[in-house]
């Protein structure tokens, strides 16, 4: 019984693990305004996908702390297809507004746009940490 319930579970794990989207894990931002950057990690929320700030760096790519880390950065974003990420949004901390978003990943590249009010930014590349 013992060994039938372990593989069950062995399953189970490769199975849940195989479902994982790509654009899961840790990205690294581009500075911002301030020249300061951070890292988000981007999982499953729910139905939907959200990213958290779990590390923030100066410009000289030493770690700080920051009221900001663990404050969701994205959250509601739905899969798309084909790479595309659309209907969630972004928060920029140095700016303290909310975008409503899109992104597009490539491979170890994670492109973010948004807008509001009908002004678009581009967000830039975050590129993949882990």
């Amino acid at each position: 019984m013992k060994k039938l319930c372990a593989t069950a579970f062995a399953i189970v794990a490769m199975a849940t693990s195989a479902l994982a989207d790509p654009i899961f894990g840790t990205w690294k931002t581009i500075p911002d305004d301030n020249g300061y950057y951070g890292h988000i990690e981007i999982k499953q929320c729910d139905t939907r996908i959200c990213g958290t700030l779990v590390k923030s760096f100066d410009n000289a790519g030493k770690a700080v702390a920051s009221d900001n880390v663990g404050k969701n950065i994205i959250w509601d974003m739905k899969i798309a297809g084909d790479g595309n990420y659309a209907g969630g949004k972004v928060w920029s901390p140095d700016r303290d507004k909310t975008y409503n978003s899109k992104m597009e990943l490539t491979g170890d590249s994670l492109k973010i746009q948004g807008c509001i009010f009908g002004i678009c930014r581009d967000g830039g590349t975050w590129t993949r940490v882990n």
